[in-house]
C-alpha cells in the first residue's frame, strides 16, 4: 500500500480522486483548507499558500506521490492579478516541498483554456481534434497560470531530472456523479440542460470528462509515472462530445470557428483528443453522457 496526498481533496474533482485511490486500496490524505468528513482517507487542514506550513504537513505525512488539484477552480473566480498569484504561488509552495520531502511522483492538474478558445478577438484552432502539441494561447490569468504549472513541470524535469517524476493532465468539463443524477454542474445548468441547449456547452467546446474517470487517470499516471516520458502532459476527456446532434453539424450554428479545420473529425467525436493517455498510460474513458444519464433521459 502506498500513500498519496491529494491537495484540493474536498472539492468536486478532489472529491472522486481521493474516492478512487482510496478504493485502490492505498492511504490517502485529502489536503484542503476547508476539509470534508474523512471517508477511508484522512482529511488535514492545511493553507498550502503558507510555505512553512506545507513543508510541515509533507515532512510530517511523507507521502508517495502527490496530486496538485487545489486553487481557484474556473477563470474569472478572482481578480487576475490575485487569481495569477494564488495559483501560481500554490503550484510552487507544492513542489519546494515535494522535493524537500523525497516525494517520488507529482501530478498537477492544468486545463483545456490553456489552448486560448472564446478569446474576446476571436481564435481558430491549428487542427482538430486538439491535441498536446497544439498551440497555446491563453487570454486570461486563469489559462495563463496553468500554463505556467505547464512550464514549472518542464523546468523541473530540466533542473532536476529523474529525482521527480512530474507530470500535467488537462481534465476536460468535469462532471461528478451527483451532477449526472439533476445537481447543477460548474456553471449553474444542468446537465439534461447543457445537452438541450447546445449553446451552453459549446462555451467549452461540447468537452466533458467524468470526475471518476479522472481519478482512474490519476491512478494510472501514478502507477506508470516511472515509465513514461518525464515531464509529459495528457489531455483527459470522455471519448465523445457532450452533443445529441453530429459535433459537426453544430459548428455552423454555434461554433463557426472550428468548421474549417473540422476535416474528418468522427460524427460524435471529442475535439480533445485523450490518445496519448490511452497510448501511454493505458487510461480511456469509460464514462459518457450516454452511460450515465437515466434512460429517459437519453436520446
Amino acid at each position: 500500500m502506498s500513500r498519496y496526498l491529494v491537495t484540493g481533496g474536498s472539492g468536486r474533482l478532489g472529491r472522486s480522486v481521493v474516492a478512487v485511490l482510496a478504493g485502490a486500496g492505498h492511504e490517502v490524505i485529502s489536503v484542503d483548507r476547508e476539509p470534508r468528513a474523512a471517508g477511508t482517507e484522512r482529511s488535514i487542514a492545511c493553507d498550502l499558500s503558507d510555505a512553512n506550513a506545507t513543508a510541515e504537513l509533507f515532512a510530517e505525512v511523507r507521502p508517495d506521490a502527490v496530486v496538485h488539484l487545489a486553487g481557484i477552480a474556473i477563470p474569472f473566480g478572482r481578480p487576475d492579478p490575485e487569481l495569477y498569484a494564488i495559483n501560481t504561488g500554490l503550484a510552487f509552495s507544492v513542489l519546494e516541498a515535494s522535493l524537500t520531502s523525497g516525494v517520488s511522483s507529482l501530478l498537477f492538474a492544468s486545463s483545456p483554456t490553456v489552448i486560448g478558445y472564446g478569446a474576446p478577438d476571436g481564435w481558430q484552432p491549428a487542427y482538430l481534434p486538439i491535441d498536446e502539441q497544439h498551440p497555446l494561447a491563453p487570454w486570461n490569468a486563469y489559462a495563463l497560470a496553468k500554463q505556467a504549472v505547464e512550464g514549472l513541470v518542464a523546468m523541473v524535469v530540466r533542473a532536476h531530472g529523474d529525482r521527480l517524476r512530474i507530470g500535467a493532465f488537462r481534465p476536460c468539463y468535469v462532471i461528478t456523479p451527483e451532477e449526472w443524477a439533476g445537481a447543477p454542474t460548474q456553471q449553474g445548468h444542468t446537465v439534461i440542460e447543457r445537452l438541450d441547449r447546445p449553446e451552453l456547452s459549446a462555451v467549452a467546446l461540447f468537452n466533458y470528462v467524468d470526475a471518476r474517470d479522472v481519478g482512474e487517470f490519476v491512478l494510472a499516471w501514478i502507477d506508470r509515472a516511472h515509465e513514461i516520458p518525464n515531464g509529459a502532459t495528457f489531455f483527459v476527456g470522455a471519448s465523445d462530445s457532450l452533443a445529441r446532434e453530429p459535433i459537426t453539424d453544430l459548428f455552423p450554428r454555434y461554433r463557426p470557428e472550428l468548421v474549417e479545420a473540422a476535416g474528418a473529425l468522427a460524427v460524435h467525436a471529442p475535439i480533445f483528443s485523450s490518445e496519448r493517455a490511452e497510448r501511454l498510460l493505458g487510461w480511456r474513458a469509460s464514462r459518457t453522457w450516454r452511460t450515465e444519464l437515466a434512460r429517459e433521459d437519453v436520446s
